[in-house]
């Protein structure tokens, strides 16, 4: 009987054999534990068991990467590296996210016969497209309600990000919006506070947002974050929509994959899917999830943005991480959907060039907190001096040669360029 599997890659550090790691990882995970147990049969292994199908060997070192691994007796001294490929028989956990969580991360972070584990890559079946639609409305949706067609949407951040008072709030929305930005977003920070409530932001915020259309003709998008339990996030949702709002976003890693997948259940508008926390998956090398692997789960349970932070950002991550993630975002999956990857911290125009060269895409939402609101000119020079640093890299002309026809670009260079 031909099976669906689920097949994912390792990256392992051992100091036992990179065989033995990897029976043990492919053991704990389905029908093995320490030791042989009644009813552990062949026929249940062979039905049930997660199987070993590739090993291939890397490095080796001399220390161990991670604390509290045990060496087997007459250790030389060695942990070896290899990329391990182990497949789940779907019949396992079925086509659920959370259930496959535990099949293929589960307790194998714990095991003490690695000092080293990061999972890099999964190849899913065709039943979890079935059973997860992914995105409503990904990157042609986001364009088509944004109106933005041949560049990359560009937008900020609301900041400060936690203590403004509401008519603090509509100004800068009126601000962007008259500067011609396509998309503003809450910061994570800010979700429904007892300080101010998502119900009173909604109104001040689409008050705003409706008078600024008024008189420029185009409805700024906005991110609200409605972050927060199961039913809370649905009250959340349904005030904003019922408002006119047309964008929701939440922090992935707080309100979990399956609350992610429920919200894309009922959502009318596009999911903003920040990845605040990702740092405690991915800092270290030899522990957690690469996010070209995590993002296929956020996809299928429905993210329509995704933030892969930016070239040369202010957080850690190298830019040949970000690039694939990038690239990750805009890569079909099944259904041939695609998410919007969000590009932050730290960006300005002249961001821009570097990663039109190494992505060859304008599909991304590019976003710039003091890249545009403290440009020296103002918001709308910021605002333009993005499409500016765009049109440069995708024309190929160096920035500061494009700049000596633009003020706007050349201020920005003046200020931000220095550094």
């Amino acid at each position: 009987m031909v099976q669906d599997r689920v097949k994912v890659v390792y990256l392992v550090e051992t100091p036992y054999s990179l065989r033995r790691a990897a029976e043990v990882i492919a053991g704990e995970q389905s029908t093995g534990t320490f030791t042989a147990v009644p009813g552990e049969t062949d026929e249940l292994k062979g039905k049930h068991g997660a199987r070993v199908e590739n090993i291939v060997e890397l490095e080796t070192v001399d220390e161990p990467s991670l604390p509290g691994s045990k060496t087997p007796p007459g250790h030389d001294g060695l942990y070896r590296r290899g990329l391990v490929t182990v497949s789940f028989p779907l019949h396992n956990f079925g086509p659920s996210i959370p259930n496959l969580m535990s099949a293929i991360a589960g307790n194998l972070y714990e095991l003490q016969e690695l000092s080293g584990l990061r999972l890099v890559d999964l190849e899913l079946p065709d039943a979890f497209a079935a059973r997860y639609p992914g995105p409503k409305f990904g990157i042609e949706g986001t364009r088509r309600l944004t109106g933005v067609s041949d560049r990359p949407i560009l937008g900020t951040i609301v900041k400060p990000s936690i203590g403004l008072a509401m008519e603090d709030l509509q100004r800068i929305i009126m601000d962007v919006s008259e500067a011609g930005l396509d998309f503003i977003k809450d910061d994570e920070l800010n979700a429904n506070p007892p300080y101010a409530p998502l119900d009173l932001k909604v109104k001040s915020v689409m008050e705003a947002i409706e008078r600024a259309a008024d008189a420029t003709g185009k409805k700024i998008m906005y991110a609200f974050n409605i972050t927060g339990d199961i039913e809370e996030m649905k009250r959340n949702h349904d005030l904003v929509v019922k408002a006119g709002g047309n964008c929701v976003m939440v922090s992935i890693m707080s309100i979990g994959l399956a609350g992610l997948a429920h919200l894309n259940g009922y959502s009318e508008v596009p999911i903003h899917g920040h990845r605040n926390q990702w740092g405690m998956l991915t800092r270290s090398p030899l522990l957690g999830f690469e996010f070209s692997a995590y993002q296929k789960l956020c996809r299928l349970a429905g993210a329509d943005h995704l933030h892969v932070n930016g070239l040369n950002s202010k957080f850690y991550e190298s830019n040949d991480s970000v690039v694939r993630s990038i690239q990750a975002c805009v890569t079909p999956m099944h259904g041939g959907y695609a998410t919007m990857p969000v590009v932050s911290s730290a960006q300005w125009a002249g961001t821009a060039p570097a990663t039109y060269a190494a992505t060859s895409t304008v599909d991304v939402m590019h976003l710039a907190g003091g890249g545009i609101l403290a440009h020296p000119d103002g918001a709308a020079a910021g605002f333009e001096s993005m499409k500016l640093g765009w049109e440069a890299a995708v024309k190929g002309i160096p920035l500061e040669e494009y700049a000596e026809s633009y003020p706007a670009l050349k201020r920005a260079i003046e200020k931000y360029g220095k550094g």
